[in-house]
């Protein structure tokens, strides 16, 4: 029986459904692996269509496969590495998929992909994606159970058979909804998930000018945020991120010393802004807020610069209620080993940009405003921004302020701190964020990975560190080439698209699927059971809520289901149907009564019901007389109505 083969059609619902089940896994994955397994999955299904490949050429197409696999992840083996060795054997499984249990094994198989998929991203369309292939599956199990018993050609229509399936899927929703709300929710999971292989983009403890670009040109949303009270200007929108102070001449790192210090008191302005951020997920444990947060919260530390770190990565959807103020004055007295690290310098890197520093002391004496003054005058006056810049050579900062003079704001921030450093002025690099677009459905404000950006932080005698913007100082003139102009958001046909994605809806659709679903954590039920009047829910509750509301759904699911199957045939159940409108009026059939005689019966007592007799007799016919078919039955009993 296991040996049974297939039929054509058949074989195309069995390789559409894995396809299907194999989608939201291929979009999680990079993109040119995901095409390349794409690919291969067709040409395999194409190539192996009439009869199995030779096996020598199916080893020879999992070995490229996996080939391919390896290249994009490396040797480190993680959870991207494990869901792409599934998308590739899925890929090549159709090559020897004829019979009737390699159908079965393939869409068991299948299925797999769809769950992977959630370990990678728990967004609403890999869980659509994933739900659609399921009940597809179903389907297809449902086809190869005619074949096996040899009754595809009077088999119901496709979408018949999906209908069906949705509705057993609508009896487990109960069940469903009750694991989701009910089941106790821990504060940590029980068992650990591994790492990704590859990283998921987000700032990082190291700038190197000119290497930002991939995660600039990425318009996806990095973090929302929404506020509580008052909203700070955009030009005071700047996200705080990784502080950077040392430099080899060619990238910035920040000190892990830095965090093991703590924060200084700051003087703040009369200003206060309260608000939640949503951080989508990253790799890394670096959180970003306004400049300055008031203190850490709890599971965070704040460095002695300011930087907000996560004590665990942040590799799931977080959120963070924050408080920030503009600093008046910021950490003004500046300890020996500080000012020294503040003003390092490599030796022998740009000494046109040192002769230059040099020059500006001894004009400016100890005026280090005027310096800062005149750095940014002289920026505003002959620089430009461009994102078409070349790899900076050994004297970067030399090429970028006396031959290129074009640059973002990577380029920008660099050569403008180690000026500051050669004139004698401790400054340092910060990177994080940089305004952000307002969503006006959900009023709240999205912060994408495009709005990467760095600045510069000098220190300044009775004012301690001064946040300056040197890209900000570009004449707006002399904006060459931005972001926006490179993603078509300047121009009309990006209007359109941008319409035509109805970006603003997609992205209030997925915060609310992050509030709803991915972000329901034990605090959110325990506020869902306060709502019903369960104020201090603890373990034991939550056992027997859920204990009591499984039974009942599992109680619900098992009526339906043998209903179902006393009533599986649509005659019969019309025909039952039809029975408990006239038992209503006192005129049951009984359980010993053959139908023309209760027919009969019933006419005597209401004779306005004389079509019942008829159609009591085309029932007996159809559902006791062999080789009688009645296509109409079911409709006619359906309308008949005492």
């Amino acid at each position: 029986m296991a040996m049974i083969r297939i039929d054509d059609g058949s074989r195309i619902w069995t390789l559409a459904t894995a396809g299907l089940a194999l989608l939201p896994l291929l979009l999680q994955l990079p993109p040119q692996l995901g095409w390349s397994i794409a690919l291969a999955a067709v040409l395999v299904a194409a190539m192996s269509w009439r009869k199995a490949l030779p096996a020598p050429l199916r080893l020879l197409l999992a070995l490229l496969v996996l080939a391919a696999v390896f290249s994009q992840t490396g040797s480190h083996l993680g959870r991207d590495t494990g869901c792409a060795l599934l998308a590739a054997m899925i890929a090549v499984k159709p090559s020897e998929t004829f019979t009737l249990r390699d159908a079965r094994s393939l869409l068991g198989f299948a299925l797999f992909a769809p769950f992977a998929a959630f370990l990678l991203d728990q967004g609403p369309l890999t869980m659509a994606l994933g739900l659609t292939a399921v009940l597809c599956a179903l389907v297809a199990l449902q086809r190869l159970a005619d074949v096996e018993t040899d009754s595809l050609s009077s088999s119901i229509a496709p979408s018949r058979k999906l209908l069906a399936v949705a509705r057993l899927v609508m009896i487990g929703l109960p069940l469903m909804l009750a694991m989701f709300w009910l089941f106790p929710r821990l504060g940590t999971p029980l068992w650990g998930v591994p790492e990704r292989a590859l990283g998921r983009p987000g700032l990082s403890d190291r700038m190197t000018p000119g290497e930002w670009l991939d995660m600039m040109a990425d318009d996806t949303a990095a973090l929302r945020v929404q506020f509580f009270g008052t909203r700070p200007r955009s030009q005071d929108m700047y996200w705080r991120g990784p502080v950077l102070w040392d430099f080899d001449g060619r990238s910035w790192t920040q000190p892990g010393m830095m965090r093991q210090l703590p924060a200084q008191p700051v003087q703040r302005r009369n200003l206060s802004w309260d608000y939640q951020i949503e951080f989508e997920p990253t790799d890394r444990r670096q959180l970003v807020a306004l400049d300055l947060p008031h203190a850490a919260l709890a599971g965070t530390t704040l460095s002695l610069d300011y930087g907000l770190y996560s004590d665990r990565s942040l590799s799931s959807l977080t959120r963070w209620r924050l408080q920030s103020s503009p600093p008046a004055s910021f950490q003004t007295q500046l300890s020996d080993p500080l000012r020294r690290r503040a003003l390092a310098l490599p030796a022998g890197y740009n000494p046109r940009t040192v002769a230059l520093a040099a020059q500006w002391r001894r004009e400016a004496g100890n005026d280090d405003a005027a310096i800062v003054r005149r750095a940014m005058d002289w920026i505003h006056r002959d620089f430009g921004y461009t994102l078409e810049t070349p790899l900076p050579g050994r004297d970067g900062v030399d090429e970028f302020l006396f031959d290129e003079k074009k640059g973002f704001c990577q380029h920008f921030s660099s050569s403008f701190v180690v000026l500051m450093r050669a004139a004698g002025i401790p400054a340092r690099v910060v990177t994080g964020y940089a305004g952000g677009v307002r969503n006006p459905i959900g009023d709240y404000w999205v912060v994408r990975k495009m709005d990467a950006h760095a600045w510069a932080e000098v220190w300044l005698p009775q004012r301690g560190w001064v946040r300056t913007d040197p890209t900000a100082a570009v004449a707006p003139e002399r904006i060459y080439d931005t972001l926006e102009d490179r993603l078509g958001e300047g121009s009309a046909a990006g209007a359109l698209g941008r319409l035509a994605r109805f970006g603003d809806l997609s992205d209030w659709m997925r915060r609310g699927w992050n509030n709803w679903v991915l972000g329901f954590n034990a605090d959110r039920q325990q506020r869902l059971l306060q709502a019903f009047g369960i104020r201090h829910p603890d373990g034991q509750h939550l056992v027997l809520l859920f204990a009591l509301s499984a039974l009942l759904a599992l109680t619900w699911m098992a009526w339906l289901l043998a209903r179902g199957e006393r009533q599986r045939d649509p005659l019969l159940r019309a025909w039952h149907v039809l029975g408990a409108r006239y038992a209503k009026l006192g005129l049951a059939r009984e359980m010993h009564e053959p139908a023309p005689l209760w027919a009969e019966r019933v006419v005597e007592a209401r004779p306005q019901s004389q079509s019942l007799v008829p159609l009591s007799h085309r029932f007996a016919d159809a559902r006791y007389a062999a080789g009688i078919g009645d296509p109409t039955l079911v409709h006619d009993l359906r309308r008949h109505h005492p």
